[in-house]
Formats: structure tokens, C-alpha cells, sequence
């Protein structure tokens, strides 16, 4: 293994599952027992903010619980001892177990579950409280305009800019436990192929980007990309 200077780590639903959390879409298309049409959309929000909420809320105190598995925690052991590199952790995921386990400079692409948008003048609310139909935004005081600040189906993506910029100049790209079929995140390696980046995929099976990934390494993350790590470090 070569020195390397931008490390680019996408994470997927997968790198959570070993930490006890349910897959943002199952094959069955629920999502913790609720379908992702009533929840996960703009037009569900329109129609019953309360409904809405309430998931929310409710998984929030799911997501609270979890812990950082394996995985997460030698993502923090790379950004602190791989020294000389800027190491940067874009997560398709909406829990904070990438926080938890020490992690730095993390992308909440699809939104985070302790935040709500102010739908009025945009605050950003940060709570593990409940949020409904009733809470005031703390900024311009208007009563029932607070989203989740989770990306509904339809919606763009958060820091793409920041995103693309991290892409180009990446010199390795991880990707761990994502699917690879949900874009635009799935042609995140496509890019960092083209700009001359070195790509490694970790996840149970090989997805279908299996052309961009110069490696894959199969298995539990937990389990990977710890060796992985430590062999990055050795060298």
C-alpha cells in the first residue's frame, strides 16, 4: 500500500446493521415496520406532519441507544493515528454512530436523526427531545414549520458541493456497507475512479459498481475493516 493523502469513506446502512439498527430499506420496503412512502417522503409530510413526526421521534430513541460497533471505531483510529492524511467520512446513514465513536469530519449526506429544519427561515434545531407539529422554532418563533432534517425521496442531498470537491481530490476511496444502487451516492466511486483514486469496497457481497472497485474485501465491516486499517498502518 501506497502513502496516501485524501481518504474519501462512504458508509451505508450496512456499517450500522452490526450495530443492532435496521437497514433503511428492507427488500420488503418497510422501514422499521412502516412504509418508506408514509414516512420518507415530502408529499407524506404534507399530508400528516404528526404521522411523521411521531416515527421520528420514535426512532430517534432507537437510534439513541445503538452503539458504535467495531467498524466505527477504526475509522477514529485511522483519522488519529494515519498521520499526514485528511480523512473524511460521507455516511448515507441518519444515526450518529460515527459521533459517538470519535469520528471527525462526517457528512450527513441524507440528514442526521437529533436535527429538525426550520421550514420558515431554515434554523437548524439540534434535540434528542421529541419535535412536533406543536414546537416552536427558536429563531423566528413560528409554531409547526419544524421538519426532520432527514432527506425525503425526492429531495436533494446535503454538502454535495463539499462532496464533489472531497471526490476529486481523494487519492483512496472506501466504501462500506452500501449497496451501491441508491444514486447519487452509488457513482460517488465512478468519480473518484476517474480522478485516479485507488477504491476498495467492503461489504457482504459484491455489489454491482464491482467495476470501479479495485478491491473487495467480503464480510462483516466489524470484522474488515479493522485488519484493513491495521495493515493501512503498517505500511
Amino acid at each position: 500500500m501506497k502513502k496516501y493523502g485524501n481518504i474519501f469513506i462512504l458508509t451505508g446502512a450496512g456499517i450500522s446493521a452490526e450495530s443492532g439498527l435496521a437497514t433503511f430499506r428492507a427488500a420488503n420496503g418497510l422501514w422499521n415496520n412502516h412504509k418508506v412512502e408514509d414516512v420518507a417522503t415530502h408529499e407524506a409530510f404534507l399530508r400528516n406532519p404528526a404521522y411523521v413526526h411521531d416515527f421520528y421521534n420514535e426512532l430517534k430513541l432507537e437510534l439513541n441507544k445503538a452503539q458504535p460497533n467495531p467498524a466505527h471505531l477504526a475509522i477514529t483510529k485511522l483519522q488519529k493515528e494515519y498521520t499526514g492524511a485528511n480523512i473524511s467520512v460521507i455516511t448515507q446513514n441518519v444515526d450518529t454512530l460515527h459521533e459517538k465513536a470519535g469520528n471527525q469530519n462526517i457528512y450527513h449526506i441524507h440528514g442526521v436523526i437529533n436535527q429538525a429544519v426550520c421550514l420558515n427561515c431554515g434554523h437548524i434545531l439540534e434535540t434528542w427531545g421529541d419535535v412536533d407539529t406543536e414546537t416552536i422554532c427558536p429563531q423566528c418563533q413560528v409554531q409547526g414549520m419544524m421538519k426532520p432534517n432527514i432527506v425525503f425521496f425526492g429531495e436533494d442531498l446535503l454538502y454535495m458541493n463539499q462532496v464533489d470537491t472531497l471526490l476529486r481530490k481523494c487519492d483512496l476511496f472506501l466504501s462500506i456497507g452500501t449497496s451501491g444502487v441508491v444514486f447519487p451516492a452509488a457513482a460517488f466511486v465512478q468519480t473518484a475512479k476517474y480522478y485516479g483514486a485507488d477504491t476498495v469496497e467492503f461489504n457482504l457481497e459484491q455489489t454491482s459498481n464491482n467495476f470501479y472497485f479495485d478491491k473487495h474485501i467480503t464480510g462483516p465491516a466489524g470484522t474488515t475493516l479493522p485488519a484493513f486499517v491495521d495493515e493501512l498502518l503498517k505500511k
